[in-house]
């Protein structure tokens, strides 16, 4: 009785350790993450910055695409 209950409390132990020694990849994720988040605010710095361009842009494409190019 007393055994099992010593093994137990060892293998929770044991198990605890390695889930704490194995963060790979929980690491991994968090970069995707981070990683995620800037690269949107890239696209969305890039499109505040080239508004006008691209309105200018898209505007042009309107007229040549109905006719008056």
């Amino acid at each position: 009785m007393f055994g099992q209950l010593a093994l137990r409390c060892y293998l929770s132990i044991q198990g605890l350790i390695e889930r704490a020694q194995d963060e790979e990849g929980q690491t991994l994720a968090e970069y995707g993450l981070i990683l995620s988040v800037v690269a949107v605010a890239v696209v969305v710095s890039a499109a505040v910055a080239f508004r006008g361009a691209i309105m200018t842009s898209f505007a042009s494409a309107t007229k040549c695409l109905s006719g008056s190019c």
